[in-house]
């Protein structure tokens, strides 16, 4: 009886230990638009996105944004149930450059531009790394 109740035990904490795994499991982005910014591009991606020729965004909930942003960033938060339609206010012919906490929901939001007809939308990942690599933030 302890056996079989032991077995049972050691099998629900691995079903359990799975579980949370596949909550944890990063996101895949399936577009090759991904960017790892480094100090040396990070000028260039600023300078481009302070003359307008490119969109940065911000893919948090306002919440996130509010608290901490990149400079010249507007937020269009991927959970919001009309994440599309601000999407397509975007001009299609511009860059836009995406980013969120840990690239997770930048990499969703770059396969999102894609399926809706962008085809210069990237993933340039987290805020954290964004901002060692030399971008401003307020």
């Amino acid at each position: 009886m302890v056996k079989r109740n032991l077995i049972a035990l050691l099998l629900l904490v691995a079903i359990t230990g799975a579980r949370a795994q596949n909550i944890q499991a990063r996101y895949v982005q399936k577009s090759a638009n991904k960017i790892a910014v480094t100090a040396q591009t990070s000028k260039g991606l600023l300078a481009e996105i302070a003359q307008g020729k490119a969109y940065l965004v911000d893919v948090r909930t306002p919440e996130e944004y509010d608290k901490q942003h990149l400079k010249y960033a507007q937020n269009i938060n991927i959970r919001s149930p009309d994440f599309a339609a601000q999407v397509n206010k975007l001009d299609k012919n511009k860059r836009v450059y995406l980013y969120c906490h840990s690239g997770n929901r930048s990499g969703r939001a770059a396969d999102s531009l894609q399926t809706l007809g962008y085809t210069r939308g990237y993933n340039i990942g987290a805020i954290d790394s964004l901002i060692k690599a030399g971008f401003p933030a307020q």
